[in-house]
């Protein structure tokens, strides 16, 4: 169990605190005890000191009882928390009451030698006061975090149930007016488990839910213009596929979150983390560098069992048949330069042994050295070879070949050369996968290799959706639902490619030393900071805008004459207002989107008046 916020044991709370929120919320308060009681050392006081006592005293006596209140409320809301709740704030309240009498100035005697006043003759009772104190308030703090947790599993629950209903309908029009729902509902969601996310103090956990969210929010746009082009050919079994993929990978992130704020144990959590070679090396390297103290902390039978597992985790390189015949040469050479390393460390440590010495020899320290840097020597080389091959990718799919043909194949109904380019895309995929695979062996950190890991499965579900989205368009070449489909899948995987770029760059910097911790967030930061409220409207408004351009895209559609001005007004301002649903997402050009949207609506308004008139 977790201690006090300020790592004194003496204020053991007796409960875990693992949010951000709460720490900062009990650093002021053992903070003011801690005050109290290093003062209880020197018994007699000067008048002045005795008044600063006693207000710090009375504050912690008033703190704690508007603190008390707003429990007390809480429990009041919420039954199934009223009893636990009420204990706790008895506790919390009785704690500071004792508190405040211990430092009364009333209650304190004038010692009969010197005047001076001599307080807090308890010493037992103020430090019983004050672990009472802390550990009742840490709780009501705990319970009140389960509203918290409540309230995303509550938001949660909504969106499943819409999404549900998303899935069997039947016409466009009730998709447009459940969406909409769905929208306000999935905004609603991201701003709790944003909230909840930054407040994690778990880095691991940070990243897992970074990473189920960058899901649901890409997912959205998906889930949109996948629906409608299911909508528009129900008979099409490739846009059935790609429909349902998008709303399996959505159902898979929205239970990750809730595994993630309750704590839950899921039978694919195992496979969260696979061993990493950097953890092996990290390992091993301890447990040599740990003979030097002591030589009987482990046998040599773990520590080659350990090498061993080391070695064998290498073969994610050595295997791969994008690993170049140099390299695997390297990799080998080096795997078997740490065998030997360690064969002689093993021989001076069996000799040491035997001679009952009681730290590590001067042989022994030798072996130690080389071994520990042949094992860096290997780390370094695999390093090299991994960010390597994925500097190279990023450089060749920068082209984005493969999505541009299959976009001019699908609008040309050419399914022979969709189905080429689908089987290089399917390559490149798996090319992306196998490195992402690579980059977490040497990624350096638990959340980077949780982003890794994010990387590879979005490639591996992305790839496939973009190809049944492009067999769609070729079967209905003329639909522009099904190519803004396909457009939105192809935008997701440069999104993607994109992340990945920044991912390499974190993984470097962590290797090279200049940044030890993973900041969680798979997009660089906002230049402006918006409060919740703000985003809330700025997220509903942005969703709103894109539903509402699709709906122009499909009605404009019916229209024969392509030509007309109402036609090309409306189509210029659904193509503005897809520009503002982006900016919403990321913030660049306000001004200039805005002032044109405006123009460009004004000149729709006085094409539509003079249309109505002729009618």
């Amino acid at each position: 169990m977790a201690s006090s916020p300020c790592g004194n044991s003496n204020f053991d709370s007796g409960l875990e605190i693992k949010t951000r929120s709460v720490e900062q919320t009990l650093i002021p308060l053992v903070s003011q005890i801690t005050t109290l009681i290093n003062h209880k050392e020197k018994p007699k006081k000067s008048e002045r000191t005795l008044a600063a006592i006693h207000r710090v005293g009375q504050a912690v006596s008033v703190a704690v009882g508007r603190f008390v209140a707003v429990g007390e409320a809480i429990a009041a809301e919420n039954q199934e928390l009223k009893d636990e709740m009420g204990q706790a704030c008895f506790e919390a309240r009785r704690a500071g009451d004792a508190i405040a009498q211990l430092t009364d100035v009333g209650s304190a005697l004038p010692s009969q030698s010197d005047g001076r006043v001599t307080v807090f003759s308890d010493r037992t009772g103020m430090v019983k006061a004050a672990r009472l104190l802390l550990s009742s308030v840490t709780k009501v703090l705990v319970l009140a975090d389960r509203i918290v947790i409540k309230q995303i599993i509550t938001s949660r629950n909504k969106v499943l149930v819409t999404l549900d209903h998303l899935e069997r309908v039947s016409t466009f029009q009730e998709f447009v007016q459940i969406f909409s729902q769905f929208g306000n509902e999935m905004v609603e969601f991201a701003h709790l488990t944003g909230d909840r996310q930054n407040d994690l103090k778990d880095e691991k956990k940070k990243a897992r839910m970074a990473a189920a969210r960058a899901v649901l929010e890409k997912c959205t746009m998906m889930l949109l213009t996948a629906s409608k082009t299911c909508l528009r050919h129900p008979d099409c079994e490739s846009a059935r596929i790609n429909k349902d993929a998008v709303f399996h990978r959505m159902r898979c992130a929205l239970e990750q979150v809730i595994e993630i704020v309750t704590e839950a144990r899921s039978c694919g959590e195992n496979k969260i983390l696979p061993a990493s070679i950097y953890n092996g090396i990290k390992d091993f390297k301890s447990s040599v560098e740990c003979l030097r103290e002591n030589l009987y902390s482990l046998s040599p039978e773990i520590l080659g069992s350990q090498l061993e597992a080391l070695v064998e985790r290498t073969e994610d390189f050595t295997d791969s048949a994008y690993t170049s015949h140099e390299q695997r040469q390297a990799i080998l050479n080096l795997c078997q330069l740490v065998r030997q390393d360690t064969q002689q460390l093993m021989h001076a440590w069996i000799e040491a042994q035997s001679l009952h010495a009681k730290e590590a020899t001067e042989d022994m320290e030798v072996a130690i050295l080389k071994t520990c840097q042949s094992v860096s020597d290997l780390r370094h080389e695999l390093h090299k070879v991994a960010v390597g091959r994925a500097s190279d990718l990023l450089k060749v799919h920068g082209e984005q070949l493969p999505l541009r043909a299959l976009k001019a194949a699908g609008a040309e109904g050419n399914l022979e050369v969709v189905a080429e380019y689908s089987r290089t895309l399917t390559e490149q995929k798996e090319q992306l996968v196998e490195t992402c695979r690579l980059l977490c062996h040497v990624s350096g950190t638990e959340p980077l290799e949780i982003t890794c890991i994010h990387a590879e499965e979005t490639f591996h579900v992305i790839g496939p959706q973009i190809i049944s989205a492009a067999q769609t368009l070729a079967l209905h070449p003329s639909s522009k639902i099904a190519k803004e489909n396909l457009e939105v899948f192809c935008e997701a995987w440069e999104s993607q490619l994109c992340d990945m770029a920044l991912l390499l760059r974190e993984i470097n910097d962590v290797f090279e030393g200049r940044r030890g911790k993973h900041s969680a967030n798979l997009k660089t930061a906002k230049a402006v900071k918006l409060d919740a409220e703000e985003q809330t409207s700025i997220a509903k408004l942005g969703l709103e805008l894109r539903l509402l351009s699709s709906d122009v895209d499909t009605e404009l559609e019916k229209w024969e004459e392509q030509e007309h001005d109402i036609v090309r007004q409306s189509q210029s301002l659904a193509s503005m207002a897809y520009n503002m649903y982006l900016f919403t997402r990321y913030p660049l050009g306000t001004a200039q989107y805005t002032y044109v949207l405006s123009e460009e609506g004004i000149q729709l308004c006085s094409s539509i008046r003079t249309f109505s008139t002729q009618v």
